[in-house]
């Protein structure tokens, strides 16, 4: 599942890149919203840069899980730092294209999916942002807790 998830960002990233879509809107917001084109001026010299780094992280998680249903994941400190960028855009991305705001609530959004079609692509998708969140949770705490020590 999380291989398919970093898979479409870095599809997303490299194949048709088009400033139109939300998606691509929130992971490469602009930095001047009231002016274009200066907005535009500042993306011509990092998007590129941003775009590589974006394509990177999600490479790291690509690169580091194990074959399907086996093994552990292990993480030195620069490759868990990658994963929680990842992991970030990947749910940020996934919000976007399910509507999800400051607003919603995730558990309520599930439980009326389920309650309308338990098989539905949605109940899927939101059940991997859950995940995608419980991860990115359980890797901040790790990175945390491991330099207290």
């Amino acid at each position: 599942m999380l291989r398919k998830v970093a898979e479409e960002v870095v599809g997303l990233l490299t194949e048709g890149f088009d400033h139109d879509d939300p998606v691509v809107g929130r992971l490469f917001p602009d930095v001047y919203p009231d002016a274009p084109r200066e907005s535009a001026e500042f993306r011509r010299f990092t998007e590129g840069d941003l775009k590589t780094s974006k394509i990177d992280q999600a490479g790291a998680i690509l690169a580091s899980l194990p074959e399907a249903g086996s093994g552990e994941v292990r993480l030195d400190p620069e490759a868990a730092e990658a994963w929680l960028r990842a992991l970030n855009d990947a749910r940020l991305a996934l919000g976007i294209r399910l509507e999800i705001t400051d607003d919603t609530l995730l558990d309520y959004e599930l439980d009326e999916a389920i309650l309308q079609d338990p098989s539905s692509p949605r109940v899927f998708q939101l059940s991997v942002y859950s995940y995608l969140g419980y991860l990115q949770d359980s890797l901040l705490t790790a990175i945390t807790a491991n330099g207290r020590s």
